[in-house]
C-alpha cells in the first residue's frame, strides 16, 4: 500500500508541476476519442469523418473549456444525422436543445458526464456512469447522466431504424416524424435505464456523505445491487430485452472502477478515527475527524563523493 500511495503522490506532483502542459493534451485526446467513436458508431457524413478535420476539431477543443467538446459533439452527431434522414436531424436538434437546456441549467459543471455516458455505452460499460458520479457529483449530477442515455437511445433507435425509414416515399416526411417520435416515446428501455440511472446515483450519493466507516465502499457495493435489482425488475416487467449477463458483469466491473477512483479521491484510514469535542458561545460541536492515507513521495537524492587533495596529488606524482 505505501508503494501505492507513493506512486500516487508522485502522479500528483507530476501533474501540478506540468499542469499548464498536461490540461491540453488530456482535452485532446478525450475529445479526439469521442470524435472517432461519433464518427464509428454513426459515420452517415464521409467529411465529417476526414482525419483531418477530426485533428482539426479535437485540436480546437484542447483549448477551450470542456463545454466546446459537448457542443462539438453535438454538431458532429446532427450533421451524420442530417446526412441519413432531414427528419431525423430534426428530432435529434429537437432532443438535444431540450437536454441542453436541462443541463446548462442544472448541472453545467458535469461536463464529463454528458459525453462519458454515451461513451459507456458505445464501449458496453454504461453502469459506471451513475455510480461515479455518485461518489464524485451531486444530486443534480442526475441531469447530466440522464441526459446522455437519452442522446444515446435517441440516436441509436433512429440508426437502428434505418432499413424501416429508408422504406418510406420522399414525400413521407410526416411518415418518418411520426415513426421515429412513437419509436421513442415507447422505448421502454430507455426509460427503465433512466430510471435505474438516476436512482443508483442518488442512493450512490447519500450514503457515501454518511459519516460510517467505509461509507464509500458500501455506497458503491450497494449502487451496483440497486442498479442491478432495478434493471431486472425493469425487464421483467417491461420486457426491455437487457442482458442479465451484461447487468451483472457490468456492476462488478463498476465497483472495479470505483475502487480505483476511491483510492486516488477519496483514501483514508479508518483506523485512526478520532471524535473530538469542542463548543462556542452558541453549540456544542461533535466531529468524526478520518485522517487521510498520505505519503511523502520519495525525494531523489544525489550524493557527492569527494577525494582528498592529498590522495589527488599523490596519484598524479605516480604518473
Amino acid at each position: 500500500m505505501a508503494t501505492l500511495l507513493a506512486i500516487r503522490e508522485q502522479m500528483r506532483n507530476f501533474y501540478s508541476k506540468y499542469e499548464l502542459y498536461i490540461t491540453p493534451v488530456c482535452k485532446f485526446l478525450f475529445a479526439l476519442i469521442t470524435i472517432i467513436l461519433i464518427n464509428n458508431s454513426i459515420g452517415y457524413m464521409s467529411t465529417l469523418k476526414s482525419m483531418a478535420v477530426v485533428l482539426i476539431l479535437a485540436l480546437m477543443c484542447s483549448f477551450m473549456p470542456m463545454n466546446f467538446t459537448v457542443v462539438i459533439s453535438a454538431i458532429i452527431t446532427i450533421g451524420h444525422m442530417y446526412a441519413f434522414s432531414k427528419e431525423c436531424a430534426v428530432i435529434a436538434v429537437a432532443v438535444i436543445i431540450l437536454l441542453f437546456i436541462l443541463y446548462f441549467r442544472f448541472s453545467p459543471r458535469d461536463t464529463i458526464a454528458v459525453l462519458l455516458t454515451p461513451i459507456c455505452f458505445m464501449l458496453k460499460v454504461p453502469y459506471i456512469m451513475p455510480i461515479v458520479m455518485g461518489l464524485v457529483g451531486t444530486p443534480a449530477s442526475v441531469f447530466s447522466v440522464c441526459s446522455g442515455v437519452i442522446v444515446y437511445y435517441t440516436i441509436s433507435y433512429m440508426v437502428g431504424s434505418e432499413s424501416v425509414l429508408n422504406t418510406f416515399d420522399a414525400d413521407g416526411a410526416l411518415e418518418k416524424f411520426r415513426y421515429v417520435i412513437d419509436g421513442l416515446m415507447t422505448n421502454k428501455a430507455m426509460f427503465v435505464v433512466v430510471a435505474a440511472f438516476a436512482f443508483t446515483l442518488m442512493v450512490v450519493y447519500f450514503i457515501r456523505r454518511l459519516s460510517v466507516d467505509y461509507a464509500w465502499t458500501i455506497a458503491m457495493i450497494t449502487g451496483a445491487l440497486v442498479n442491478i435489482l432495478f434493471l431486472l425488475i425493469g425487464d421483467l416487467i417491461y420486457n426491455t430485452n437487457i442482458s442479465i449477463a451484461g447487468v451483472v458483469v457490468g456492476g462488478l466491473v463498476s465497483v472495479l472502477v470505483a475502487k480505483i477512483l476511491e483510492f486516488f479521491v477519496f483514501n483514508v484510514d479508518y483506523s485512526r478515527t478520532e471524535m473530538v469535542q469542542f463548543e462556542d458561545d452558541e453549540y456544542y460541536y461533535y466531529v468524526k475527524a478520518v485522517p487521510k492515507n498520505t505519503v511523502a513521495a520519495p525525494q531523489k537524492r544525489v550524493k557527492t563523493i569527494r577525494v582528498p587533495e592529498k590522495a589527488v596529488k599523490q596519484n598524479i606524482n605516480k604518473r
